[in-house]
């Protein structure tokens, strides 16, 4: 007869040993831990950093970032990466400055103000087209992402500077009797005490991660970012999926460009300028791989929230702003340093038999 309790105890304590690993806890929840002990570090190092009206202030400003993060993070799925989002916001930002002032038709000797509708439609359009740009010179004409972004950020860039001649746009508020107030309503308003700039966060996170979960082209876009040969092969349309990505990040940016003008009531030619480095590192931070195929919308915001707490932090305890690019370079290295070993774990786990797992199911 064969005695098989010693082999099921064996087996159980395994798999439970397996079950529970507290170093795959920790790393794949490193952003929602850094978030917890950063709110504990500097509500003990100030008073007045642990108010509900503090942690909306800081909302509202990382509302911004995690925008463009939600952007990024679908060129990153992609395999992709986008260095011109933050010169498409200051753009946004300008063209809405320029309608706001009023636009001259010369021939016909009137100024046209538009509403401010109309301006919000158009700079979605403006980012739209520059994200198209991206995607066609990298999926029709096969240029390295890294290079094309970074050539069309100092386009846009220069076009920005060129259209102020260097200057700012200021009162931006409007005029009651020209129709075209309400602009600084993004920036300033609030829903049931939420800030405006949250809620268009929330709203485009929710409606990205029901596109990425419960869509087919979520799962093209995994698809084609984990292995953009196969996935072709099996019938993806992925130059469509590389260039939707791209307009849908330079549509992002030009939401963020709304909301910072809105915000300022200004608009300059500089406004953006290393936002798409805090962009990379919101996603990073929220656990989503530079190569492509890993991640998601819940990792990416907590990375967001991550570096604008830590921010702001920084500032209400009296460090010098300057500190803040030092330690978001650190974050970004260490952030990178620990997807590497996660992903290096996934891989290399060894299963029940003493076989190595596939990166899927050790995942």
């Amino acid at each position: 007869m064969t005695q098989v309790g010693p082999t099921l105890k064996s087996n159980q304590a395994a798999s439970v040993s397996q079950g529970f690993d507290i170093g795959r806890l920790l790393l794949e929840g490193r952003a929602f831990f850094a978030l917890i002990a950063i709110i504990v570090v500097f509500s003990f190092l100030s008073p007045n950093y642990f108010t509900v009206a503090n942690f909306l202030t800081m909302a509202q400003h990382v509302a911004i970032f995690g925008i463009l993060a939600v952007g990024m993070l679908l060129v990153i799925l992609n395999g992709g990466i986008d260095l011109s989002v933050g010169s498409t916001l200051g753009f946004a930002g300008v063209v809405a400055g320029f309608l706001m002032q009023g636009v001259t038709l010369t021939w016909f000797g009137i100024i046209l103000y538009p509403p401010v509708w109309a301006v919000a439609v158009l700079c979605c359009v403006v980012g739209a087209v520059i994200g198209l740009i991206n995607g066609v010179l990298i999926a029709r004409f096969r240029v390295p992402a890294f290079v094309a972004t970074l050539g069309v950020m100092y386009v846009v860039r220069g076009f920005a500077l060129l259209m102020t001649n260097g200057l700012t746009y200021n009162n931006l508020g409007g005029k009651p009797e020209l129709g075209n107030t309400g602009f600084d309503w993004l920036g300033f308003n609030r829903l049931a005490g939420v800030p405006i700039g949250v809620i268009v966060l929330c709203v485009i996170a929710l409606i990205v991660s029901l596109v990425l979960n419960r869509s087919p082209f979520g799962r093209w876009l995994y698809a084609s970012g984990g292995n953009e040969r196969a996935a072709e092969l099996s019938g993806v349309p992925v130059k469509a999926v590389q260039i939707t990505v791209y307009m849908l990040s330079g549509m992002c940016a030009a939401i963020g460009g709304l909301i910072l003008s809105s915000q300022l009531t200004s608009a300059g030619p500089t406004a953006g300028t290393t936002y798409e480095l805090t962009a990379i590192a919101a996603v990073v931070i929220g656990g989503a791989a530079l190569t492509g195929g890993r991640g998601n919308i819940r990792g990416t915001l907590l990375g967001a929230f991550v570096i604008g707490f830590l921010s702001d932090g920084l500032v209400i305890i009296g460090i010098s702003s300057y500190w803040q690019t030092v330690f978001t370079g650190a974050v970004i290295v260490l952030a990178v340093l620990l997807n590497a070993i996660q992903y290096r774990r996934r891989t290399k786990r060894p299963a029940a038999g003493g076989q190595t797992t596939s990166p899927k199911q050790g995942g």
